[in-house]
């Protein structure tokens, strides 16, 4: 490796805000976004040699700098390398340019005419100390070496043909054979550049694998992307050596930063998070302070979970509350017992850890509610109820409306976050709509309104019968009972000793958080839930009911829901191999069948006058009477048009709803009738 310079590269004016350097087209590194205002630095078409080269060099010389001014000049010898003593007294972390026939020697020497940016890179800096936190030399003009898959990893990333590999699987098993290496020194870390994988721009990638990070090579579009990762790299790694050492890094780069960062707050509460999102990403890389605690809360309304941590909100005082609760109920849903604070709660004060005992037990127990204060807190109290009788559309409307007059908890808070961790609520919050609700100005911020995102339930009853055979509703049954509360209904058909309503819970999670004790036929309660089918009806549904309609022993529950009024009991059954599908349509009033009819197969029986637009023989005609569930669909149809009704599919299949436990639906045998039960015994 070459001297370093007697004469380091003259040091350039480095502004508050970073001058872009992407419109010149190079990409950045991994995950962090092209945005304009973004803090590349080197990248680019190489359209003018000279302009590339003063990139470079102003790019390095500000490097060198910042490494320079965040070392400690009092760090006691024990902990100094004698590498750094020459960069920290010239304050350059480079060496002196190569020149072109050094540049051409070594060209000559590997059979390559050299990417641009590292082509470029050498004639600014033969080599270059301390890229990143692991790569402490790259390689000049005379240690660049075929690598010749001297690492031995070739045979843990073949390219069989067998598995049908893709390009990239094809170019990274070739890769070790041919790659140029350009590590010198290191933790383990291979640096490769790959004349096998080259752009258009002719640049090559380069390839960096560490054994210790247990993944694969990490892929740079070109040296010009790794060289701005490692500035990156080095940056986020002096925030916390900086930190642990009890100083700050600060300079003109951190500064540009987190102006970013506060801009990309005032952003979101515009409503402009898109923009936002890409201005956190790039100051994430950076390691600044606040990005990811304000970007996860973009991420989480966005659907995402995964290492949405919100950096220590979860453990301040102020924002615990709200932010504790939404990783908790993650825990919750994903089925784990108790939730857990233990991986959230770094540095909470023993105030925090006491207040988080009962932000857990309420998440635990489904007893967590999401609070504002002010407009939006009295909309979420009405949102709430609407949600808790399946009414989720409306519900969502309610919130929309209220969103301007939200107003964050503390600086860091962007968005109500605590929805999301709301039972009855947070189902609500689809990517969709968290899509809306990051767009929609608020706190007394300005901007455009966002178009409202697509209802989630369909109108009438016909969805039913778009059920596949995993779908859990490919069979069910209910009643709806008109002018009746859905609160009331327990009273009317709730199993005797056991009218009342569970807390809200998913259909799935109801079946084992309140099971039945039927152990014979006519046992058959339903777990039935519970909401408001439309303007003035109730229901209460069943989906996937354990018993099997016969006629023989059937016992509408309309006829106890109907006192002072009117009932629909449906009760279908999709095809199966061995036996029929079955559809069951009675309406009763006041405690009396008024008219019903079955329909199994092409065999359809009846009873009372059935209105014609419920005629069974019009809806289910003999040639597709269960042919595709049209015979279901027309009647589920004819069903809602007649008594305007709905049943709320969302609710249903992803919410959360009251539940109680029926009077059976069938009778017990009488005299003179018998039956037979069987079971399946492990010996």
């Amino acid at each position: 490796m070459p001297e370093a310079p007697s004469v380091v590269p003259e040091a350039p004016d480095v502004p508050d805000r970073v001058v872009p350097l992407q419109a010149r087209g190079l990409a950045c590194g991994p995950e962090v976004p092209e945005t304009a205002g973004a803090l590349s630095v080197v990248a680019g078409r190489i359209a003018d040699m000279t302009d590339l080269m003063d990139d470079w060099r102003s790019f390095l010389v500000r490097w060198s700098q910042e490494w320079a001014d965040a070392q400690d000049p009092d760090a006691p010898a024990s902990e100094r390398h004698v590498r750094d003593e020459e960069p920290v007294r010239t304050r350059w972390l480079g060496f002196p340019p190569a020149s072109e026939e050094r540049i051409r020697a070594l060209e000559e020497r590997l059979g390559h005419r050299l990417p641009p940016s590292y082509r470029t890179f050498l004639a600014v800096s033969d080599g270059w100390r301390h890229a990143g936190g692991f790569v402490w030399l790259l390689a000049g003009t005379d240690a660049v070496r075929r690598h010749e898959d001297a690492a031995g990893l070739a045979e843990y990333f073949p390219a069989d043909p067998d598995d049908d590999p893709t390009p990239e699987d094809v170019l990274l098993a070739g890769m070790w054979e041919r790659a140029l290496q350009l590590d010198v020194e290191s933790d383990a870390v291979y640096v490769l550049l790959d004349p096998g994988d080259v752009d258009d721009a002719g640049e090559w990638a380069v390839y960096c694998y560490a054994s210790w990070r247990a993944s694969p090579p990490e892929r740079y579009a070109s040296f010009g992307a790794f060289m701005e990762a490692m500035y990156r790299e080095f940056h986020s790694l002096q925030v916390s050596r900086s930190k642990s050492a009890g100083a700050e890094f600060v300079n003109a780069t951190t500064r540009a930063l987190d102006a970013s960062v506060e801009a990309a707050r005032l952003d979101v509460l515009g409503g402009r998070y898109e923009r936002a999102s890409a201005s956190l990403a790039e100051a994430i890389a950076y390691g600044r302070p606040r990005a990811t605690g304000l970007r996860d809360q973009i991420r989480r309304l966005l659907g995402e979970t995964y290492l949405v941590s919100f950096d220590g909100l979860t453990a301040d005082p102020l924002y615990a509350p709200e932010f504790l609760a939404v990783p908790a109920a993650e825990d919750v849903w994903h089925h784990q017992d108790r939730p857990s604070s233990a991986r959230h709660l770094g540095g909470a004060s023993d105030e925090v850890r006491e207040a988080t005992d009962e932000i857990l037990r309420q998440v635990g127990d489904g007893t967590f509610r999401y609070t504002a204060e002010g407009p939006f807190g009295r909309a979420v109290e009405e949102a709430r109820e609407l949600a808790r009788w399946g009414d989720g559309d409306s519900a969502w409307r309610i919130l929309r409306a209220a969103l301007p007059e939200w107003r964050p908890i503390g600086p860091e808070h962007l968005a109500p976050v605590g929805l999301c961790a709301d039972p009855l609520l947070g189902p609500l919050i689809t990517p969709e709509r968290g899509r809306e609700l990051l767009a929609t100005p608020r706190a007394g911020q300005r901007g455009d309104t966002p178009a409202p995102a697509a209802d989630l339930d369909p109108p009438g009853l016909a969805w039913l019968a778009e059920g596949d055979p995993g779908n859990f509703l490919t069979s069910y049954r209910f009643v709806l009972v008109e002018s009746v509360e859905p609160a009331e209904l327990p009273g009317r058909i709730g199993a005797p000793g056991d009218a009342v309503l569970n807390a809200p819970t998913t259909l799935w999670d109801s079946r084992t958080r309140f099971p039945g004790n039927g152990t014979v036929t006519w046992e058959d309660e339903a777990l039935a839930a519970v909401g408001r089918a439309g303007p003035g009806w109730s229901f209460a549904f069943e989906a996937a009911p354990v018993g099997r309609f016969d006629e023989r022993w059937f016992v509408s529950p309309g006829l106890a829901a109907s006192r002072g009024t009117r009932a629909v009991t449906v009760w279908s059954e999709p095809s199966r191999a061995h036996r029929p599908g079955v559809f069951h349509l009675s309406v009763t009033e006041d405690g009396e069948e008024r008219y019903a009819f079955t329909v199994r197969a092409t065999s359809v029986s009846g009873r009372g006058s059935v209105p014609a637009a419920l005629d069974p023989d019009r809806l289910f005609p003999r040639d597709d009477a269960h042919a595709e569930g049209l015979g279901e669909r027309r009647a589920l149809e004819a069903l809602a048009a007649e008594f305007g009704v709905r049943l709320p599919r969302f609710a249903l299949g992803r919410g959360r709803l009251h539940s109680f436990r029926t009077r059976p639906w069938n009778r017990p045998p009488g005299p003179g009738e018998g039956y037979v039960t069987w079971g399946v015994v492990r010996a």
